[in-house]
């Protein structure tokens, strides 16, 4: 499901891990760029539209909590995926209350980032296609009233 359109920017105060795994996202096939602290992060996510945001929990300044209601509040279809070295029960559950898609402790496998990404891809996917189907049964709920307005009106003058 990785394509160019596929846009994720990881936010992390480490640029060596932040760097490798652009580097890895990027070499599946996705459109990735790279912040190196929340601040960043929020204007880059400003300056484009983008599916997935992985960040990390602890950083100076704006953090991965304050990060992601910021995200939210600008668009909350947005994926947000937090990662830390020091994760506890308490914090990944706080950050999924919060609306974090995910909560991955370091050291980060890849392979456990591929599989995050992938679900996230896929929810997207199955959120889109429940809108339409939304948007499709409101068209018709509305159309079926006026569809037997319209042949009452013509079988009167046909009859």
């Amino acid at each position: 499901m990785a394509n160019k359109e596929t846009r994720i920017l990881i936010v992390d105060d480490d640029p060596e891990f932040a760097d490798s795994l652009a580097e890895h996202m990027s070499g599946l096939g996705h459109s990735v760029k790279v912040a190196y602290d929340g601040q960043e992060g929020l204007d880059r996510f400003r300056a484009g539209a983008f599916h997935i945001v992985l960040t990390d929990l602890q950083m100076p300044g704006m953090d991965g909590m304050a990060l992601l209601h910021e995200i939210k509040g600008l668009d909350n279809r947005c994926v947000v995926v937090l990662i830390t070295g020091f994760g506890t029960v308490q914090s990944a559950v706080k950050a999924i209350k919060e609306g974090a898609y995910d909560f991955i402790t370091k050291p980060v496998k890849l392979d456990q980032v591929d599989v995050v990404v992938n679900r996230a891809l896929e929810k997207r996917h199955l959120v889109k296609q429940l809108d339409f189907f939304r948007g499709l049964t409101l068209a018709v709920i509305i159309s079926v009233p006026l569809w037997l307005v319209l042949g009452i009106i013509l079988a009167s003058k046909i009859f």
